[in-house]
């Protein structure tokens, strides 16, 4: 294999490309939207309704991951990122769940932006792979989401 072989750009898969325009189709139907309460009722139910349209396991961690952080944290808005559930700070996404589904992964993950006040040391981990919620997940995804908002 030449240099040039290892360094060819392939180019953005198409679930990347998908994800792009879901996020550009986000970003024009928050713009138009009134108030903002209006935006938040709007966005939650964008968010229950991706959630829906998940694979079984997906949705089952989904629900128990929105639920858990629409409890633990209420300072942090339900809002759809890049055709993902994410949960928001000011605007300012700060945790999201993105389906094994969404990028033909072999696990789901739960991630967090630099937004989140996970902070321990000089490295900390930023994205968490799940295969299923279990009440200790839960349990640690409760003390990860109550650290990204203290």
């Amino acid at each position: 294999m030449s240099a040039d072989d290892r360094n060819a750009y392939e180019g953005f898969t198409a679930e990347e490309r998908a994800a792009m325009k879901e996020h550009a189709k986000e970003q024009k139907a928050a713009a138009r939207r009134a108030s903002h309460a209006e935006k938040a009722a709007e966005a939650e139910r964008d968010v229950l309704a991706k959630i829906a349209e998940m694979e079984h396991s997906d949705r089952v961690m989904a629900e128990r991951i929105h639920a858990v952080v629409t409890a633990n944290a209420p300072t942090l808005a339900p809002k759809l990122w890049y055709g993902m559930p994410a949960y928001a700070l000011d605007g300012k996404v700060v945790c999201f769940f993105q389906s094994a589904e969404k990028f033909k992964s072999r696990y789901a993950t739960l991630g967090f932006s630099d937004q989140a006040q996970l902070d321990e040391g000089e490295m900390w981990a930023a994205a968490f792979a799940l295969t299923a919620v279990t009440p200790e997940v839960e349990a640690r995804i409760v003390a990860l989401v109550k650290q990204a908002v203290s």
